[in-house]
């Protein structure tokens, strides 16, 4: 249970420190001097931070979760190679499979931040 409270305790401060920090794209506000031009400019503004927004969660949750499911596959793979040293090739064939597979999905989750930036 304690081991849980601390994950608990460490997502949420992580959340709020992501939060913490995407607060300055939305402090810059246009005047009410300026016009209908401000109000076009401001929405532009908001749309920019938005993206930074989607962009930091996608590639951070992308990354984050590609390094978690490496990291378990690795594991799991030294302990079979050490319970059957025979089948270490077999077990080293897939475990490279599967990072591949990994990877190609973090790939995937850059090329969509890469159109979310440049295209949207």
């Amino acid at each position: 249970m304690n081991r849980l409270l601390k994950r608990t305790f460490f997502f949420g401060l992580v959340l709020m420190l992501s939060l913490a920090l995407a607060v300055p794209a939305f402090a810059d506000e246009a005047s009410a001097s300026e016009g209908e031009t401000a109000v076009s400019e401001a929405g532009e503004d908001n749309t920019v931070g938005l993206k930074a927004i989607a962009v930091a969660l996608a590639i951070g949750i992308a990354a984050g979760g590609g390094g978690i499911g490496m990291g378990l596959a690795t594991a799991k793979s030294a302990e079979g190679i050490s319970r059957q040293p025979e089948a270490e090739g077999k077990i080293r064939t897939m475990m490279m499979l599967g990072l591949v597979f990994i990877e190609t999905a973090i790939i995937y989750a850059l090329l969509v931040v890469i159109l979310i930036i440049f295209v949207l």
